[in-house]
C-alpha cells in the first residue's frame, strides 16, 4: 500500500489558515477600486483648448456689445471690452421691446417646458411599465414624427391657428409644442431602467392607485431625466425663431424674433445687435448657473442607468 504526500501547492490550496499566494494585479485592482482617475498633462490641455472655445463666442459678443459699429468692423477686431456697453444696451432695449419680449419668451418657454414634463413623463411611463393593446405600434409612431420635417405642417397649423382667432398670440405658439416626440422617447427609455415592475407592484399590492403611483413613485424616480429633459426643451423654446416668426406679429414678439427686427434694416448696428444677443443670452446662464447641479446630476444618473 503505498501512500501520496500532497505537494506543498495542494497543502496552500487546502489549508484555510494559508492565504495563498498574493496577487499584485488583483492588489492593484482592490486598491484602485471606487477611486477617481487623475487625467495627464494632456487631458488638462485639452480641457482648456475646449473651455476656451466654448465661453470664446459668449466674451466676443460682450466685446462686441462694448464698442461701436465703426470700431466692430475694424481689422483686427478689438480683444477687450470697451465703454459703450451700457449705451449698446439700453439702446437695443429700447429700439427691439426686448422688456415684452422678454416676458413673451419667459412665458411661452415656462409653460412649454412644464407641459412637455408633464405630458412626457405620462406617456413614458405608459410606453414603458404599461401593457395595453398597440403599445408598439403606437411607439413606433411617435418615434416617426421625428422624421417630419417641421416646415411641412407650417402652412396646416398656421391656418389653424388663424381658424380659432389665435393668429398673432402667445397660444399659437404654445399650444403646437406642448408634447415632443423625442420627450416620449427620452423618457420612455430612462424609466424601462429606472422604475423596477417590482416597485409598482408593491404599490399595487398596498391598495395605490394609478395616479398615486404616479405622484409618489414615478415622478421621484424620473426627477433625474425630468431636469435633463426640462433644460433641453427650455433652452429650445427660448432659442426658437421659425414658428413664432410666423405666427407672432412684430408688436408681440419674442426674444428671437425681436432680435430678427434688430438686424433686419439694410445697415444694422453690430454692437447693438450684439448687446441685445448679450440680454437674451442672460436668462439662460441664470437657469443653468441656478439648475446646474441637478442638472449634470440627471445627466450622470442617466449615464449610470444606460
Amino acid at each position: 500500500m503505498t501512500t501520496t504526500t500532497p505537494t506543498p501547492s495542494v497543502l496552500a490550496a487546502t489549508d484555510p489558515a494559508d492565504p495563498g499566494p498574493k496577487t499584485t494585479g488583483r492588489r492593484r485592482f482592490r486598491i484602485g477600486a471606487g477611486e477617481q482617475l487623475r487625467g495627464g498633462p494632456f487631458t488638462y490641455l485639452a480641457l482648456a483648448v475646449v473651455g476656451v472655445l466654448s465661453v470664446f463666442p459668449l466674451y466676443w459678443t460682450l466685446v462686441a456689445a462694448s464698442h461701436d459699429q465703426q470700431r466692430v468692423l475694424d481689422s483686427p477686431p478689438p480683444f477687450l471690452p470697451g465703454g459703450r456697453l451700457w449705451h449698446n444696451l439700453q439702446a437695443a432695449w429700447e429700439q427691439a421691446n426686448l422688456g415684452k419680449a422678454l416676458v413673451n419668451t419667459l412665458i411661452v418657454a415656462g409653460c412649454i417646458t412644464a407641459a412637455t414634463l408633464f405630458f412626457c413623463t405620462l406617456a413614458g411611463y405608459a410606453f414603458a411599465k404599461l401593457r395595453f393593446r398597440g403599445r408598439g405600434v403606437l411607439m413606433t409612431a411617435v418615434i416617426a414624427t421625428l422624421t417630419i420635417p417641421p416646415q411641412l405642417s407650417v402652412v396646416p397649423l398656421f391656418m389653424l391657428m388663424s381658424d380659432i382667432g389665435w393668429g398673432g398670440k402667445l397660444p399659437s405658439v404654445i399650444f403646437p409644442t406642448l408634447v415632443s416626440a423625442f420627450g416620449v422617447f427620452f423618457m420612455r427609455q430612462y424609466l424601462i431602467e429606472a422604475l423596477p415592475y417590482e416597485l409598482i407592484e408593491a404599490a399595487k399590492v398596498d391598495g395605490a392607485n394609478n395616479l398615486r403611483i404616479v405622484r409618489s413613485i414615478v415622478l421621484p424616480a424620473a426627477r433625474p431625466a425630468m431636469m435633463v429633459l426640462g433644460m433641453l426643451t427650455f433652452v429650445q423654446a427660448w432659442n426658437d425663431f421659425f414658428w413664432p416668426f410666423l405666427s407672432l406679429s412684430q408688436a408681440n414678439p419674442t426674444v428671437q424674433v425681436a432680435l430678427g427686427q434688430l438686424s433686419a434694416s439694410y445697415t444694422p448696428d453690430q454692437s447693438i445687435v450684439m448687446a441685445g444677443a448679450l440680454i437674451s443670452t442672460l436668462p439662460l446662464i441664470v437657469v443653468f448657473i441656478v439648475f446646474g447641479k441637478q442638472i449634470v446630476g440627471g445627466i450622470m444618473a442617466g449615464a449610470v442607468k444606460g
